[in-house]
């Protein structure tokens, strides 16, 4: 098989299996099993792969044709400009989230404290170390499996961050001038109800907000105060249908100038209010 036929042939593979963008698919998934670049590509479309080549790269189809998610599959999510090593202990990073994180760099200065809730694989709290690499970040996960993903990923990138296994702020020490969370907002019943990725792959306890998915806002809302300097900034990605619900919730707790700012779609994206303090 050449090249051409194993881009051609696994377009058809994954089209017949109903995956969305199949040729965009099949194409990172020949890059990824034989190492051609696009330009060795098209200078050599003819080149022969090796039977052990196509032999993986056949496998990587099937997998993919069972809705194992790519990123799992190749192990790796591009993010804020940076390579993160995922796996299904995880949830794939987000290009939506990037508005989190650059709406949190607005504030974030050397010096400053700042924790990430509910890390995962570390995406927001090491592109904001990268982007500010003499503040002092933590993360936190309730989850060891992303926790060692996380590490992994703190490994390569940032080896200054601290992490640390905790349910929200149960194992938190001292207090902050930022707090960043992307928590778990979907609303329970409507799990079933995601794309097969999503649904057969994804940790659901990255997913779960409970029955009306601000089980994890109320918390961070109530507890938050406690972790945060006067005048700290705390920051939440929040679903498309929260806008109007989180910055209440935050009101509720004394948080004031609340803004809601929206992501590249037009849809609200990420929620952030300061703490003024008793």
């Amino acid at each position: 098989m050449t090249l051409s036929e194993a881009c051609l042939f696994g377009e058809k593979r994954l089209e017949g299996a109903g995956v969305p963008e199949a040729g965009l698919n099949a194409w990172l998934l020949l890059e990824y099993a034989s190492g051609c670049t696009r330009s060795r590509y098209y200078a050599y479309p003819e080149e022969l792969l090796e039977e052990e080549t196509e032999r993986e790269f056949r496998g990587l189809l099937e997998q993919r044709c069972r809705r194992v998610p790519l990123q799992y599959i190749t192990g790796v999510q591009e993010f804020m400009g940076h390579s993160f090593l995922v796996n299904a202990q995880v949830l794939i990073p987000r290009q939506d989230t990037e508005i989190l994180v650059e709406e949190a760099l607005k504030y974030l200065k050397p010096g400053m404290r700042f924790l990430d809730l509910c890390t995962g694989s570390g995406c927001i709290l090491l592109s904001l170390l990268l982007s500010c690499p003499e503040a002092l970040g933590t993360g936190s996960d309730i989850s060891r499996g992303a926790l060692q993903t996380a590490e992994k990923n703190r490994d390569r990138l940032a080896p200054g961050a601290v992490l640390v296994e905790s349910d929200l702020f149960d194992g938190i020490e001292g207090v902050f001038d930022m707090i960043v969370s992307n928590p778990p907002y979907i609303r329970r019943e409507e799990l079933p109800d995601l794309m097969e990725e999503v649904r057969l792959y994804e940790p659901v306890s990255a997913l779960d907000g409970h029955e009306d998915g601000l089980y994890f806002y109320r918390r961070i809302a109530g507890e938050s105060p406690s972790y945060l300097k006067p005048g700290g900034r705390l920051y939440l990605e929040i679903g498309y249908d929260q806008g109007v619900t989180v910055p209440q919730l935050l009101k509720e707790q004394g948080f004031c100038e609340i803004e809601v700012k929206k992501d590249l779609a037009g849809l609200d994206r990420v929620v952030k209010g300061i703490y003024k303090g008793n």
